[in-house]
C-alpha cells in the first residue's frame, strides 16, 4: 500500500514537472525573440544616427537615449526633421547587428509617439548590404498617441526602397540574414503626407513573433 502511494506521488510530480516545462516553453515561444528590450537591460550604444546629413543638403537630426527612473525604463528616439521643399529628408537611427528571424512572421514595436506628426518607418537590411547603393526593406507606420500600444509590422509587407522611392524587384527580405534595423521619421517626398519639425518615439521593446 505504501509503495502504491509512493508511486502515485512520483507520477504526479513527474506530470507536474513535465507540464510546467511545456507550459514555460510555450510561453517563451509566444513571447518571440526580443531584439531590444529597453524596459530591462537593452541599451542604445549599438544604435547610431543615420539622418539626411549624410548628404550635403541634409539638415535633420536624431538621437536615441535611455530614459528611466525608479518606476520605469525605456528608450526615446528624438527627431528634428528639416526636409527640403519637396519633402525630401529623414531623421533616423540604426543598429547594425545580425539576426536570424527565420520562422517569425512579424516585427512588433511597443511604442508611443508625441509631436505634431507621428509617421515613422522601420528599415531592415540583409546579407550585410547595409549601405548605399544597396536598397533597404521598409514599412511605414503611425505611432500611437497618448497610450503605449503595439504596432505589428508583417515581414511579408516590407518592400524594397531606395532613397524613399519604391524599387521594383523580385528579391525578398532574407529573414535568416537580417544585418541592420533602423527607425526613421520621414519627410514624405513620395508620400501623400509631408512631415517636418520635432517628434519623439518612446519605445519599450522591439521583438519578432
Amino acid at each position: 500500500m505504501l509503495n502504491d502511494k509512493v508511486i502515485c506521488i512520483y507520477l504526479f510530480l513527474c506530470f507536474a514537472l513535465f507540464y510546467g516545462v511545456c507550459d514555460n516553453s510555450t510561453s517563451q515561444q509566444d513571447d518571440g525573440q526580443y531584439l531590444f528590450d529597453f524596459t530591462k537591460d537593452g541599451d542604445v550604444d549599438v544604435w547610431q544616427e543615420q539622418s539626411d546629413t549624410v548628404r550635403d543638403v541634409g539638415m535633420s537630426k536624431a538621437i536615441f537615449v535611455i530614459h528611466k527612473n525608479v518606476g520605469f525604463r525605456r528608450a526615446i528616439f528624438f527627431a528634428l526633421l528639416n526636409p527640403q521643399l519637396n519633402g525630401a529628408g529623414f531623421a533616423g537611427i540604426r543598429a547594425i547587428q545580425t539576426y536570424n528571424l527565420t520562422g517569425y512572421t512579424k516585427l512588433q514595436i511597443k511604442c508611443r509617439g508625441q509631436g505634431q506628426f507621428n509617421g515613422f518607418k522601420v528599415t531592415l537590411r540583409h546579407k550585410g548590404l547595409n549601405d548605399e547603393p544597396n536598397y533597404s526593406f521598409e514599412q511605414y507606420f503611425q505611432a500611437p498617441k497618448d497610450d503605449f500600444a503595439i504596432r505589428n509590422l508583417k515581414f511579408s509587407e516590407f518592400k524594397a526602397y531606395y532613397r524613399g522611392k519604391r524599387v521594383t524587384n523580385n528579391e525578398l527580405l532574407d529573414l535568416s540574414q537580417v544585418s541592420s534595423i533602423g527607425i526613421q521619421m520621414y519627410g514624405g517626398v513620395y508620400q501623400p503626407v509631408k512631415q517636418k519639425g520635432p517628434a519623439t518615439l518612446e519605445i519599450d521593446w522591439i521583438r519578432a513573433v
